[in-house]
């Protein structure tokens, strides 16, 4: 009986160690999992309301990249959208950045 001890002790031990490596997490990916902020692509043609995260800083850099200049009056509203005024084409207009990094003129 003694002799059975080792080999099926031998057996959880390893059964243990192999289960170990199944647990580990995945490697992490280049950047975040969030398609909304990955993507140069809208999501919406008007300002998303949401809990927005971003600086005025990090508005105002999102108005510029989406071909605005002279950025200016931008504060957050109620809804948590950025709302300022920017030119693009020569003329200068409301401009709006939500949530989801979504820049759009005002109508």
């Amino acid at each position: 009986m003694k002799h059975l001890r080792i080999p099926i002790f031998s057996l959880c031990v390893a059964a243990a160690l192999s289960s170990a490596a199944y647990a580990q997490a995945p490697a992490a990916k280049s950047g975040p999992g969030n398609n909304a902020v990955n993507s140069e692509q809208k999501n919406s043609t008007a300002p998303v309301a949401g809990r927005n995260s971003f600086t005025e800083g990090q508005a105002k850099s999102a108005i510029e990249k989406a071909g605005y200049t002279g950025v200016t009056e931008l504060k957050k509203d109620d809804n948590g959208v950025w709302r300022g005024r920017a030119s693009k084409g020569g003329s200068s207009s409301a401009v709006t950045v939500d949530f989801q990094g979504n820049v759009n003129a005002a109508k």
